[in-house]
């Protein structure tokens, strides 16, 4: 039978439904979303991008790692210099250096990359309009918005809203940011649920191996894995005597 002009538009429609461009930084946060990604049935195409950040040759490895655990149907490198060229942020500005958590404070942390967020979903949607993809997924969440002005669900929903006016009339690509809402401790019991791979993440803002363990990361990965009840798999020069055998 031939299919009509319905059906194949229902078709089309129900396949770029289920294509996603997922952020693959390499981090926790990506790498769950990754996985909630697949566990919503879509086919993953990972994006990641090396923008200057400091620890970006591990970030790259993970970010590798995952993709072929996943079995992406696509994995896209963009490394990008005008981050680190404007600057502004302890990542990607050697002379800033990277602060130990401050958890009750109200500051913008200088790990702050300016409207990183923006400019990461702006080629994200890029690459899924390109692809067909009905959705864009990143990892952001509340404990992130807490300090970052650029991980609000206000910020994602007016993004969405910037994608639906700038691309084709055809074109129908939600932002999906799954964990807006959830604290870090909620994200590690979701990826410990899906079996991520949380030995090839990494989170660390100042050292490729092992992980510092006193940044701002690394001290709400470790948080996260504790109030799990579960110890992270990773290596860590500092690791608090509550969350496990001091790997220093």
């Amino acid at each position: 039978m031939t299919p009509t002009t319905e059906d194949t538009t229902t078709d089309e429609s129900t396949a770029q439904d289920k294509r996603a461009v997922v952020l693959l930084s390499g981090g926790m946060d990506s790498a769950t979303a990754a996985y909630e990604a697949r566990a919503r049935g879509y086919d993953i195409y990972a994006l990641h991008t090396s923008y200057g950040q400091r620890t970006e040759t591990r970030e790259l490895e993970c970010a590798r790692t995952l993709a072929e655990a996943l079995e992406v149907e696509d994995f896209l490198r963009i490394e990008t210099g005008h981050l680190a060229a404007i600057g502004g942020s302890s990542l990607t500005d050697d002379e800033l250096a990277v602060g130990d958590a401050e958890p009750d404070s109200d500051e913008i942390p200088n790990t702050y990359v300016p409207f990183r967020n923006a400019n990461l979903l702006a080629m994200a949607v890029s690459y899924a309009e390109a692809h067909d993809c009905g959705a864009v997924f990143i990892g952001a969440h509340s404990e992130d918005f807490s300090g970052y002005p650029d991980c609000r669900p206000a910020f994602f929903d007016a993004f969405e809203a910037v994608v639906d006016a700038g691309t084709k009339p055809e074109t129908d690509i939600s932002i999906e940011a799954p964990f807006v809402e959830w604290s870090k401790t909620d994200i590690a019991r979701r990826g410990l649920e899906l079996e991520v791979p949380y030995e090839h993440t990494w989170s660390c803002y100042r050292d490729d191996e092992p992980a510092c363990g006193t940044c701002d990361s690394c001290a709400f990965r470790l948080e996260a894995f504790r109030n799990n009840d579960a110890r992270d798999p990773i290596a860590y020069a500092k690791r608090p005597p509550h969350s496990g055998t001091d790997d220093g």
